[in-house]
C-alpha cells in the first residue's frame, strides 16, 4: 500500500492550530529543558526564585512605608501588601524577558525544522510560572509568619493568575517577533521591565493614586492585575476597582489577539531573518 502525499496551498495555514496539539511533547520537552538550564551550575539554585522577591520586598517596604510613610488599607501588614503585589509582577516582568528572547535563543531549532513557532515563548511563560508558584510559598510562608489568614476571596486567584498570564503572554508575543526583527529590542525590554516596575503599583496601594488619574492610570494592565492579586489574598481589604479591573481585561484581549496576529504574520520570516 503506497501512501499519497498531497501538496495544497493553504493546508498549513488551517492545520497551524491543530499541530499546536500535535507537538504538545515538544512544548512539554522546551518548558522542562528551560527550567533545567536557568537554574543550572548555580550555587543557591532554586532558591533564588525567593531570594530576590524577599529583597525586593524589603526595600520596597522600607523606602514606601518607613521612608514615605505611606499607609496600608485596613490591618494589612506593609510587607504582606507588598508581597502580594510582587507575586504577579514577578511572573509578568519574568515571562516577558524570557518570551521575548525565546526565539533568538532558539535560532539553530527554528532554521532547521518545522514546528508551531509559537511553542516556544508560550513555553518560556510557563517555566516563568514555576517561579510564580514558588514566590507563591513565599506569600504563603509570610502570611503564618504574620497570622494573617485570607478570606473567600482566594477562591478567585485562580482567575486572576490566568490574567496574569494572558498579559505576559501577549506582550511576550509582541517584544519576541519584533526581537527577531529588530535585534535592538534586546536593549529596549530590560529598560521596559524596569519602567514598568515604578508606574505599577508593586510597592504601593493604587488607592493612593488621585481619583481623576485612576482611569489613566489603570491603562497599565497589570494594575488590574495587581489590585486583583492583592484582593484575593488579602481578605478584600485591599479595594478592588471595578473599572480598573475592566480596563485590564480590555487591554490584555487586546493584547493577546494582536500579539496572536502579528506573531502569525511574522512567523513565516523567523527562519529566514533569525
Amino acid at each position: 500500500m503506497t501512501e499519497t502525499i498531497i501538496i495544497e496551498a493553504g493546508r498549513a495555514e488551517r492545520q497551524y492550530w491543530r499541530d499546536l496539539w500535535r507537538y504538545r511533547e515538544l512544548f512539554f520537552f522546551l518548558a522542562w529543558r528551560d527550567i533545567l538550564v536557568r537554574y543550572k551550575q548555580t550555587v543557591v539554585g532554586i532558591a533564588w526564585a525567593v531570594i530576590r522577591p524577599f529583597l525586593t520586598m524589603l526595600v520596597f517596604t522600607i523606602v514606601f512605608s518607613r521612608i514615605a510613610k505611606l499607609p496600608a488599607p485596613g490591618t494589612v501588614p506593609y510587607a504582606l501588601l507588598v508581597m502580594a503585589g510582587m507575586l504577579p509582577w514577578q511572573f509578568f516582568s519574568t515571562a516577558l524577558s524570557e518570551s521575548s528572547n525565546s526565539l533568538v535563543g532558539n535560532a539553530n531549532l527554528i532554521s532547521k525544522i518545522y514546528f508551531p513557532r509559537l511553542i516556544i515563548p508560550a513555553g518560556s511563560v510557563i517555566t516563568s510560572f514555576v517561579d510564580f508558584l514558588i514566590t507563591l510559598g513565599l506569600m504563603a510562608a509570610m502570611m503564618v509568619w504574620y497570622g494573617f489568614v485570607p478570606g473567600w476571596q482566594i477562591l478567585a486567584l485562580p482567575l486572576f493568575s490566568i490574567l496574569a498570564f494572558c498579559t505576559a503572554f501577549g506582550a511576550g508575543l509582541w517584544l519576541c517577533a519584533l526581537n527577531v526583527e529588530y535585534r535592538d529590542f534586546r536593549y529596549i525590554i530590560p529598560f521596559i521591565v524596569q519602567f514598568g516596575l515604578y508606574i505599577s503599583p508593586v510597592g504601593f496601594s493604587s488607592s493612593i493614586v488621585p481619583e481623576k488619574w485612576r482611569l489613566l492610570y489603570s491603562l497599565n494592565p497589570m494594575v488590574g492585575v495587581i489590585d486583583g492579586f492583592r484582593w484575593c489574598l488579602l481578605r478584600g481589604e485591599v479595594p478592588l476597582s471595578l473599572p480598573s479591573l475592566i480596563t485590564s481585561l480590555l487591554i490584555t484581549g487586546a493584547l493577546c489577539t494582536t500579539g496572536v496576529w502579528y506573531f502569525r504574520k511574522m512567523e513565516r520570516t523567523f527562519a529566514d531573518v533569525i
